[in-house]
């Protein structure tokens, strides 16, 4: 794959034209970009990949739904529908998503609605009889028809987006000006022991404008483990060897963590979103007890009984200087 990579430098020029006269109609009006009078809030990247757009908008959630309706929208990546969906009752991962119906299942007092046309869902969404005071959007970053009031830009620590070119030899969606639409720029997956001195190297790096400010983000693990049953404390598998499941973008964190606790588990690696089937589900269920993550869990579940032991590891983001953090997201919203 690499190697192909590396064939496809030539087309790299051909894909930067391409995005960079996309932005540039959008920056001069040429290409209409629908701006809102209430609260929205873009979360996205500049890369293909995992970032930690999930945690970010749980973060948000966590910050502002005591005091504001909230509803997050995504596009459900791989869901088997298409339009505007509601989550509700009969909503699956498979209806609006594995993150979405994550979300759904976590914050009953959130609107968790689907849809690829942003200002379609966002026009659904206002019409609603009780309209959300503040929209959340997730991975909306080269979305430019919708004209965000806050944009947050996530680059994770070992892949920051100035190292990066655009694909397909690259991981980047579009040039790395496109960075300068945010407001806030993040650092994610950061080490926690993450020095002053190498975070000051890599915002000199970044070179972020007058309007931006730089934060770095960490992934904070549970010390349980969770199903729909039970919560089990990590430390117990100290002395049983399981099989640990993923399919997301970028497992090794996940992976340094357990190994860093002395943990023994074979490592199964699926791709990003992956659609686990039947022969893969029988394998799984013979293999004893499965720790998993919780995007992971939404598509695994429905095929486990309580007989079987799945669980998944709870995770939360940290932000570097919280208050300072906080303080721009509500003083945007308020």
């Amino acid at each position: 794959m690499k190697l192909l990579r590396y064939l496809l430098i030539p087309v790299v020029p051909i894909y930067y034209g391409v995005t960079w006269l996309r932005n540039k109609l959008y920056d001069l009006g040429i290409k209409k970009s629908t701006a809102y009078h209430f609260p929205v809030i873009c979360v996205g990247n500049l890369s293909v990949g995992g970032t930690g757009k999930t945690p970010m908008i749980e973060y948000l959630i966590r910050l502002l739904h005591s005091e504001f309706q909230l509803a997050t929208l995504s596009r459900g990546y791989k869901r088997q529908t298409k339009g505007f969906i509601i989550a509700d009752h009969t909503a699956t991962a498979n209806s609006i998503g594995d993150e979405p119906f994550q979300f759904y299942q976590k914050f009953d007092d959130v609107i968790v609605s689907v849809d690829a046309n942003r200002v379609h869902g966002i026009s659904q969404l206002t019409a609603l009889q009780n309209p959300p005071e503040v929209i959340l959007l997730d991975d909306a970053f080269q979305h430019r028809k919708v004209r965000a009031g806050f944009n947050i830009l996530l680059t994770p620590y070992d892949d920051l987006y100035v190292d990066d070119i655009l694909l397909p030899t690259g991981n980047l969606r579009e040039p790395q000006r496109g960075a300068q639409r945010a407001d806030i720029i993040v650092v994610t997956k950061c080490p926690e022991t993450l020095s002053n001195q190498r975070k000051e190297e890599i915002t000199n790096r970044i070179q972020p404008l007058a309007h931006q400010e730089v934060f770095f983000a960490s992934i904070a693990y549970s010390s349980t483990l969770k199903n729909a049953n039970e919560t089990i404390a990590l430390s117990t598998l100290k002395n049983e060897k399981f099989t640990l499941v993923t399919g997301i973008a970028n497992p090794k964190p996940l992976l340094s963590y357990l190994q860093e606790r002395g943990l023994e588990f074979e490592h199964l690696k699926f791709k990003d979103h992956h659609e686990f089937s039947s022969s893969e589900l029988d394998n799984l269920k013979t293999r004893g007890l499965i720790v998993t993550t919780e995007k992971d869990m939404v598509r695994l579940a429905p095929h486990f009984t309580q007989a079987e032991k799945l669980y998944y590891l709870p995770i939360e983001m940290k932000v570097n200087r919280p208050v300072d953090f906080d303080q721009l997201i509500l003083g945007f919203v308020k």
